[in-house]
């Protein structure tokens, strides 16, 4: 039933025993009897098949007519027929024991210290993981409703947890900074409809980059949105927003009245012409510096390419949004700036430029000494940088720990598995262990990726 899901492989199924009937034909009666092993042999093969017999024509129908003899239960095995000499029946009850057996395995599976069966969902390659998860998930309640008395199905590694996890991980991240990011614009601009008109850019933004994302097939991950910089992404809005609102309060200051809202418009729109140039500048340099991430290959590109091509995608949204939607919702919804801020600057802007013009010019007197320091800085920082360490990739705790253990190659798998049980059975008494499973021997499937 797990095949049948949609995105579902296959399964590798390991543990337990294949029913099978066994027969084990005793030497001495068969001499006796007079029955060679290879009659016996026979006599079962032709007694356990399906034979057709062609088709039969009726009332414009063609039905398929076949006889079925295949054995179904203990007694019809043995008393299967194997010869008969003059007028007396031998039968394979007469010459072997028949019972319930089982096929030799060479595999198993355990978990907590007992031997269980687990199966592995190999989920087709481009699939959604998430996706598929979520599907073998539901698939796995109805068959439990199905299933015996004494019988039931426990996922014991479910992809689906990390998944979740990494997704709640980025859309805290995400809440949390455009939090911030709307409390700093509140603060750097002192006009609260002019705030949320920013911070309107990066949902905008976010929704213009999540449709170009389904429609190239990049998924949204941890990679992929993990990079996405709200500062970026309305730092035009935030030039576009200040100039508009700089330009209309001069126009207001020229005129000596309040603005209709023609003209407000105009002025929106040609305060937007005015920062479109150095704001096209600004955004074609930060996408400049993520194009070649797009260009890497095999693992590198799986795990960069998603990022540079999401954070391309929402900056050209934001970019998009600055020039359109910023300029005509600020001249139609942002109030006229209250008296004393004609000039557009709020106290904090005005304290900062206060601070910041001494210190300026103090600077310009001082080249030499700016230039040592920056200078300095640099050098210092090439050096922490030397002595950082490096990987490839940061190590992720999802919980799970993988253990393998390695015997030697004439290991039985008997012996084996008993030393598994002790080895589960040594974690499990570790409280910060939840459970254990084990797959010993050889996998079921071969086209397994992880096989035991």
């Amino acid at each position: 039933q797990l095949r049948g899901v949609d995105g579902v492989a296959g399964v590798d199924v390991q543990g337990g025993y294949v029913k099978e009937y066994a027969v084990h034909p005793d030497p001495a009666r068969l001499a006796a009897y007079g029955v060679g092993l290879v009659q016996l042999v026979e006599a079962l093969e032709h007694a356990n098949r399906i034979a057709g017999a062609g088709y039969v024509n009726r009332a414009g129908e063609a039905w398929i007519v076949r006889a079925d003899a295949r054995i179904r239960t203990l007694e019809e095995l043995a008393a299967t027929p194997i010869l008969n000499r003059n007028g007396q029946v031998v039968r394979v009850s007469d010459v072997a024991v028949v019972e319930i057996g089982r096929a030799p395995r060479l595999g198993s599976a355990s978990s907590d210290g007992h031997e269980t069966v687990l199966g592995a969902a190999l989920m087709l390659q481009g699939e959604n993981s998430r996706q598929v998860a979520q599907r073998v998930g539901e698939k796995l309640k109805s068959i439990e409703a199905s299933l015996p008395p004494g019988v039931r199905v426990r996922p014991v590694l479910d992809r689906t947890a990390l998944v979740e996890a990494t997704i709640g991980t980025v859309e805290h991240n995400l809440v949390l900074g455009a939090a911030l990011v709307i409390a700093v614009l509140f603060l750097a601009l002192g006009n609260v409809r002019a705030a949320i008109i920013t911070a309107l850019v990066i949902p905008l933004a976010f929704l213009f980059a999540a449709t170009a994302m389904n429609r190239f097939g990049i998924s949204a991950n941890l990679l992929s949105l993990g990079a996405l910089d709200f500062g970026l992404i309305v730092d035009g809005a935030v030039v576009v927003v200040e100039n508009t609102l700089r330009r209309l309060s001069l126009e207001r200051q020229r005129l000596g009245q309040s603005l209709t809202l023609a003209q407000r418009l105009t002025v929106a729109a040609a305060a937007a012409r005015e920062m479109a140039r150095p704001a096209a500048f600004g955004q074609a340099i930060i996408l400049l510096v993520y194009a070649p991430l797009l260009m890497f290959e095999g693992v590198e590109g799986k795990m960069f390419g998603p990022m540079a091509a999401t954070v391309m995608l929402a900056l050209a949204g934001a970019f998009i949004l600055s020039f359109t939607f910023v300029p005509a919702l600020t001249a139609i919804w942002v109030r006229e700036p209250k008296a004393g801020h004609e000039d557009g600057e709020t106290k904090i802007s005005r304290a900062v430029r206060d601070r910041y013009q001494p210190l300026l010019t103090r600077a310009l007197r001082r080249p030499r000494l700016v230039l040592a320091g920056a200078g300095a800085a640099l050098v210092a920082g090439v050096l922490a940088f030397a002595t950082l360490g490096s990987e490839f990739v940061p190590q992720l705790d999802e919980g799970d720990i993988l253990v393998q253990a390695l015997r030697v190659p004439s290991t039985s798998l008997e012996q084996s598995q008993a030393m598994q049980f002790r080895v589960e059975t040594t974690l499990k008494a570790l409280p910060e262990v939840e459970r254990v499973f084990t797959r010993t021997g050889t996998a079921e499937v071969a086209s397994d990726p992880m096989p035991p």
